[in-house]
C-alpha cells in the first residue's frame, strides 16, 4: 500500500491547514456553539467558495473535484486538528455519499447545493432502542395513495438543527431487525407542518443534535431515495465512510493534544525544573506518541479499504475505530492529567479537545461495537482473509 500523498493532496492539506490556522479561532467557534447559532455559516461558505473542500471527494457532475477517500481523510484530519465543529462528516461524507449513490435527480440537485455550501443535510438513523445497531429500525413508512405516511422516533441526529434537509431511515417491510425492508427518505424540513417534533440540544463536544418524532407525517412519493426496502447496503457503506472520517479527525485532534502537552511540560516548572525533564513523564508522552502513530496507521488501513468488498471494508474500518477508541481515551486522559486541574477548564483548548476525543469513541458505532464486529468478521472471513 502507498501511504504517500500526491502533490495535489499535499496542496489540499497545506491550504486547508493555513486557512484554519489564520481564520478559525477556537474561542469564536465555542462562542457560536454555546450562545450563537451553533456554527459559523461564514466559515462553511468559505470552505465551499475559497477552498472547495465540500466537493473535494464528490463527483464532477455535481460540481465536485472527483477525489476520493484519501482526500476525505486529509480534510478530516485537518479539521480535527483545528477542532472544527461545522458538520463536514455528517453533511458531506455521510449524507453526501447517500445522496450520490441514490441516483435520484432530486438528490443530485441537493448535492450541488451541498458542494456550493448553500445546503446542510443530516442523517437520522439512530432510534431510542437501537443503540449501535442501525438495522434495528422501528420507524415505519406506509403508502397511502400518492404519499408516504411516516411514524416513529429518531435520536441523536447530529447536525439536524442546522439542516434544511433530513435523510431518515424507515421500515417499509420486514421485521424490526431485518436488513431487507429498510428504506431511506429525503425530507425538506420546511415542508413539515404537522406531526413533526424536533428537540434540539448541544452535545458534550459542542455540536448540535436533535431527537425527532414523526406522527403521521405525510411525504410525497418522490421522497423515497433509491429502491424501496433496499437501503441497507448504502447505509452500511455510509456508516463505514463516516467512521473512517471521524477516525481521521481524531488523529488530527490527538496530534494537536500531544503537541500542546509536550509544550506545556517544557514550560511548567516544579522543583526548579521543567516537568518535561522528569523521566516518568517523558515515558508517558512517548506512550501517547505511540498511540497516535498506531491510530494513524489504522486510519490509513481503513481509508485504503473503503473501496474493497463489504466484509474486508468493514473489518478494516472496525479495526481502525477500535484502535482510535483506545488511543483517543489514552491520549485525552493523559493530556488532561499532565495539565493538572487546568486541563478540564474552559480556558484551555485541552479540555475542549478531550470532550471531542471522548465523543468520537461513540460515533458511528462505539469502541465495544467495533471490537465485536471485528471479531465476528475475523471468524467469518477466516485467518487467510
Amino acid at each position: 500500500m502507498d501511504f504517500n500523498l500526491t502533490n495535489e493532496q499535499e496542496l489540499l492539506r497545506d491550504g486547508l491547514t493555513k486557512f484554519l490556522s489564520s481564520r478559525y479561532d477556537l474561542a469564536s467557534s465555542r462562542a457560536a456553539a454555546k450562545t450563537g447559532p451553533g456554527w459559523q455559516p461564514e466559515i462553511w461558505r468559505a470552505f465551499a467558495d475559497e477552498l472547495g473542500i465540500l466537493g473535494a471527494a464528490l463527483p464532477e457532475e455535481v460540481g465536485g473535484i472527483g477525489g476520493g477517500p484519501v482526500e476525505t481523510m486529509v480534510i478530516a484530519e485537518a479539521l480535527g486538528h483545528a477542532l472544527v465543529i461545522e458538520p463536514f462528516v455528517d453533511t458531506v461524507v455521510v449524507s453526501g455519499g447517500l445522496l450520490h449513490r441514490s441516483g435520484e435527480p432530486a438528490a443530485a440537485a441537493l448535492l450541488r447545493d451541498v458542494v456550493a455550501g448553500s445546503a446542510i443535510v443530516a442523517l437520522a438513523a439512530t432510534e431510542p432502542t437501537s443503540g449501535d445497531n442501525w438495522r434495528d429500525v422501528s420507524t415505519t413508512a406506509r403508502r397511502d395513495g400518492d404519499e408516504w405516511v411516516l411514524n416513529g422516533s429518531k435520536v441523536m441526529a447530529v447536525g439536524a438543527p442546522l439542516a434544511g434537509h433530513l435523510l431518515v431511515t424507515a421500515r417499509t417491510s420486514g421485521e424490526r431487525a431485518d436488513t431487507d425492508g429498510i428504506s431511506l427518505f429525503l425530507i425538506d424540513t420546511d415542508s413539515l407542518t404537522t406531526g413533526f417534533i424536533s428537540h434540539e440540544y448541544r452535545t458534550v463536544d459542542d455540536r448540535r443534535a436533535s431527537d425527532l418524532t414523526f406522527e403521521d407525517v405525510r411525504l410525497p412519493a418522490d421522497a423515497l431515495l433509491g429502491i424501496e426496502g433496499q437501503a441497507w447496503p448504502a447505509l452500511q457503506l455510509a456508516r463505514d465512510e463516516g467512521a473512517a472520517a471521524v477516525c481521521a479527525e481524531a488523529v488530527g485532534g490527538m496530534r494537536k493534544v500531544l503537541a500542546d502537552t509536550v509544550e506545556y511540560c517544557k514550560q511548567r516548572q516544579q522543583f526548579g525544573q521543567p516537568i518535561g525533564s522528569f523521566q516518568a513523564l517523558q515515558h508517558r508522552m512517548v506512550d501517547m506518541h505511540m498511540e497516535v502513530e498506531q491510530a494513524s496507521a489504522a486510519v490509513y488501513l481503513a481509508v485504503l479499504n473503503l473501496d474493497a468488498e463489504p466484509a474486508a471494508r468493514a473489518k478494516a474500518v472496525s479495526a481502525a475505530k477500535a484502535t482510535i477508541g483506545r488511543a483517543a481515551r489514552f491520549v485525552g486522559q493523559n493530556a488532561v492529567q499532565l495539565h493538572g486541574g487546568m486541563g478540564m477548564t474552559e480556558e484551555l483548548a485541552i479540555g475542549h479537545y478531550f470532550k471531542r476525543l471522548t465523543a468520537v469513541q461513540y460515533e458511528f458505532g462505539s469502541t465495544d461495537y467495533h471490537v465485536g464486529r471485528y471479531a465476528e468478521l475475523t471468524r467469518a472471513i477466516g485467518p487467510e482473509g
